[in-house]
């Protein structure tokens, strides 16, 4: 875990240093859990949001976007339940006088039994060689059944809990696993309260007759919203989606691991309305799509998992959220849900408004249900930034910071280097950087030696470098580096937009899902 810690403060303080991540407000001492994207960060998140968006929308024939307002009626959220049920279960620690959501709390107790089964397996594997049988020794081991046991049992009783909205059963399964705060390692808690997340304004230039509005929580209900009158302008036959990216907010008092989990973010979401009794074939097709997504990165599949729901929401007869293993764990990266009928009939009974789909096969009107994907757009950045930034140890026992991230999500594509800041190769370099600054994000650096040069690209995720020496002048030929493998090789600047064409683009990846 030490190592974990480490990588992670690594990847916070390069992203900084960088130019991808600032904390907000800075200059007055920040503000907690709000975060800028710098000048890379925005290029990445960016391409990040327009891989999702290309994916969703422009591959799908029957899937459309839309760009609802931050400010809703406020009627919405009533409807929505977020007025009434959008809260977190707070526990305060008297010791140290930190507060922690009592659900994280016991989910990472809960991991660490997971860890001591992981080391049992692990200890057994080198004692017993290739003859090792890991099913069956999980079947079998005492040790292993007994903390599985365990598992099982704290599940149960925290699933039934928060079923039952039983905060003191929660404080108790706290206190019977004897579960200490982390910084003041102390067992002194209080009860258990729930906390509403919503961020709340006024609307109105008058403050007395204002009318209270809240910030969106989440971007799903500018969709609902909105679901008939795109059906009918898009004349949108069932199945169809309808997808959104935008900010959210909500008043986390337990921010922390730095963009993991913030009070300002970005969402991706798409909803998908089908006909009632279909929702878990979609559910499933749904699942596979969107881990296709993130394997088709090239990040190794082990660092993904499906997660079922402890406890589904009020809304949802089934739901899933797709973990990766970020440096503090296997957190949620993105959600999938069947959301049933429950919105559009919420909407139908606060609106006074019928929300109905007429299906010319069946020859009836329903209320159709619909199945939800939902990812953070923020987490997938820290999931691409955390599993991108390595440290190598070259061949001359000097060390690079590289981020090996996907080509076409790059910030930078090519960065542009005259050899020398003389001799007309400053000006034959800007002519290259020209040539291709219309297709790519490009740079050009002149000051510093080629290899600091090569190495600040390296630590910002450039794919390629292009040198600009006196052969240039003779033949029309540069040097191109490869950020990866570092292999350099001699090509004509003629092919350079070809080349560079061919290594990021985006179409590639797209045709693999």
């Amino acid at each position: 875990m030490a190592n974990n810690e480490e990588h992670f403060k690594n990847v916070i303080s390069h992203s900084k240093e960088y130019g991808f991540i600032f904390q907000s407000s800075e200059i007055y001492d920040g503000l907690s859990a709000v975060y800028d994207y710098a000048q890379n960060g925005v290029e990445l998140k960016k391409n990040i949001r327009e891989y999702w968006w290309k994916s969703m929308v422009q591959l799908h024939e029957n899937i459309v976007g839309i760009d609802a307002a931050i400010f809703m009626h406020p009627t919405t959220w009533k409807a929505s339940g977020h007025v009434d049920a959008f809260n977190d279960p707070l526990i305060d620690n008297k010791d140290s006088k930190k507060r922690y959501r009592a659900d994280v709390l016991i989910e990472d107790f809960l991991a660490k039994i997971e860890a001591k089964i992981d080391k049992e397996v692990e200890k057994a594997a080198k004692r017993f060689g290739e003859t090792f049988d890991e099913a069956m020794f999980r079947q079998t081991n005492p040790r292993v059944l007994e903390n599985k046991q365990k598992i099982e049992e704290i599940h149960t009783r925290f699933k039934n809990a928060l079923e039952a909205n039983d905060l003191t059963e929660v404080r108790q399964i706290i206190v019977d696993c004897e579960i200490v705060c982390p910084v003041s390692g102390s067992r002194n808690w209080t009860e258990v309260r729930q906390f509403n997340l919503m961020f709340s304004t006024a609307m109105g230039s008058v403050a007395e007759d204002a009318s209270v509005i809240y910030l969106r929580p989440e971007t799903a209900q500018g969709i609902f919203v909105n679901f008939l009158n795109v059906q009918k302008t898009g004349r949108m036959k069932i199945p169809f989606g309808i997808a959104q990216t935008g900010k959210a907010f909500r008043n986390e008092i337990v921010a922390r691991q730095f963009i993991f989990r913030m009070r300002e973010f970005e969402q991706m979401e798409m909803q998908f309305f089908i006909r009632p009794g279909t929702e878990m074939e979609w559910y499933a097709y749904w699942k596979e799509t969107r881990l296709k997504w993130h394997h088709a990165l090239g990040t190794p599949a082990n660092k993904y998992r499906f997660h079922d729901h402890i406890k589904l929401a009020h809304y949802a007869n089934a739901a899933c959220d797709i973990e990766f293993e970020f440096p503090f764990g296997f957190k949620e990266l993105e959600g999938i849900h069947s959301r049933t009928d429950f919105d559009l009939k919420q909407h139908e009974q606060f609106s006074g408004k019928k929300l109905q789909y007429f299906d010319p096969e069946l020859n009836q009107s329903y209320v159709p249900y619909v199945v939800e994907t939902s990812i953070g757009l923020d987490r997938m950045f820290l999931a691409l930034l955390s599993e991108a930034y390595k440290e190598e140890k070259l061949e001359d026992d000097t060390t690079r910071v590289v981020l090996n991230l996907p080509a076409f999500l790059a910030p930078i594509k090519v960065a542009v280097f005259p050899l020398m800041n003389k001799d007309g190769l400053p000006e034959k370099a800007t002519e290259i950087f020209n040539m291709l600054r219309f297709d790519h994000m490009c740079t050009m650096e002149e000051k510093d030696n080629i290899g600091k040069r090569y190495r600040r690209q390296d630590a910002i995720g450039t794919p390629f470098c292009i040198t600009v020496d006196p052969q240039t002048l003779e033949d029309n030929t540069v040097t191109i580096r490869e950020r990866d493998s570092m292999k350099q090789e001699r090509v004509a600047i003629s092919d350079l937009p070809g080349i560079i064409e061919q290594k990021v683009s985006m179409r590639k990846i797209l045709e693999r899902l």
